[in-house]
């Protein structure tokens, strides 16, 4: 397994278009997927070993603000990534954690959907093509299955 860096997110530091593609129903058996655009600006803090990104989601029925928090650990050479909707701003999503392995970034987290438990994994690829992707996958079974139900491609602005 290659070692997390600090620099693991420098591919996705500038200004992107961002595609959506989500499942329209999730953890139902749904294949309706709905698309949709949105804007993507992400910085560097923390001396570099961190970023925030501001987020502009443009969803059929109204577009909203999110920003992303990540955040390195030098000792543990690990992510953590933490979500603000503006929906609802105070308070935060629970955090993913993980790390970039041959540079696939792979975080997992724990949640709720529905009142139910889930597990939640993000995935971060195409990272050094200068076409970042991310996807999210939903697992209601501790890992077992996922479900992908949203996906962000990335292209520069």
């Amino acid at each position: 397994m290659d070692a997390s860096t600090a620099h693991d997110f420098d591919f996705l530091i500038g200004d992107w278009r961002v595609a959506h593609r989500r499942l329209k129903d999730r953890l139902v058996g749904s294949r309706v997927w709905e698309s949709f655009g949105g804007t993507c600006a992400v910085r560097r803090i923390l001396g570099g070993h961190g970023n925030v990104d501001d987020n502009l989601i443009e969803l059929p029925d109204g577009a909203y603000r999110a920003a992303t928090l990540r955040a390195f650990d030098a000792t543990t050479r690990r992510w953590t990534i933490w979500w603000l909707d503006a929906r609802k701003p105070s308070a935060l999503d629970p955090p993913m954690a993980g790390c970039f392995d041959a540079g696939v970034g792979i975080f997992y987290g724990d949640d709720q959907w529905q009142g139910r438990p889930i597990r939640v994994r993000f995935l971060w690829t195409r990272t050094a093509a200068g076409a970042p992707r991310w996807e999210q996958a939903f697992s209601p079974d501790a890992g077992n299955s996922w479900e992908i139900n949203w996906v962000m491609e990335f292209s520069a602005q």
